[in-house]
């Protein structure tokens, strides 16, 4: 019955059924890295998606607000990436924070192995809504210690990676808010938490802007098509 149901949910939304076992190829795999305050779940339509593209998919769950960002990095790619062992590429698609986990990771630990990444809504240059809302205790138990990190300042987290990641990368910006409070604290173009001029402020091959809210992009169908599309290239 739970098969049956994802089926008809990927139907309705235009996404095709996973790949069969004799289909799926071996020498390719796939991370995914979901946000803060996510989960694996969050990456479920794109994991199948991928699958039925032929790739093997690791969709890599990590505790987001328990820690910080280079700790969950830790915590996450090692164990993703072991998935991936025997793989001949391994590729990435991330959603917000997932992506800062990411540049983190390679900036420590290269791999010849390590070919594309799509990161969706990354706050690389920060968020505007860390800054206004940093020091409220809500704020600070709700997004943990990794999201006080993902501030504007110079010296914050994002801002200190560096700018250039030894593999390809492309990046899709939301331009659709869902929260209008928390757009009027954003400058420019934004998606609810992220800017795109934030999103966009590191090198990447490819940049794109789809209009849709950076809470729901991981999962619109638009925005897996060319993510797919992407990993193809």
């Amino acid at each position: 019955m739970r098969k049956l149901f994802q089926g008809m949910l990927l139907a309705a939304l235009g996404l095709p059924g996973a790949a069969t076992t004799g289909q799926a190829s071996r020498d390719m795999c796939v991370v995914l890295l979901h946000g803060l305050n996510r989960s694996p779940a969050s990456m479920w339509l794109m994991q199948r998606s991928l699958e039925a593209q032929s790739y093997r998919v690791v969709n890599q769950g990590y505790p987001s607000r328990s820690a910080d960002i280079e700790t969950l990095a830790e915590q996450a790619l090692p164990e993703a990436l072991e998935a991936c062992r025997d793989a001949k590429a391994i590729h990435f698609v991330t959603h917000s924070m997932g992506g800062i986990l990411l540049r983190h990771w390679v900036s420590k630990h290269p791999d010849p192995r390590f070919g594309r990444a799509v990161l969706l809504g990354p706050p690389s240059a920060g968020s505007e809504i860390v800054d206004r809302f940093q020091d409220w205790k809500i704020f600070r138990v709700l997004n943990g210690p990794a999201g006080l990190q993902l501030g504007t300042e110079p010296d914050s987290f994002p801002n200190r990676l560096p700018q250039e990641a030894d593999m390809e990368l492309a990046v899709i910006a939301g331009t659709r808010s869902m929260s209008p409070v928390f757009s009027a604290l954003i400058p420019g173009p934004d998606d609810g938490k992220v800017s795109v001029r934030s999103a966009f402020s590191m090198p990447a091959e490819t940049k794109v802007t789809m209009p849709v809210s950076h809470t729901w992009m991981m999962m619109s169908p638009k925005v897996i098509a060319v993510a797919s599309a992407l990993m193809e290239k």
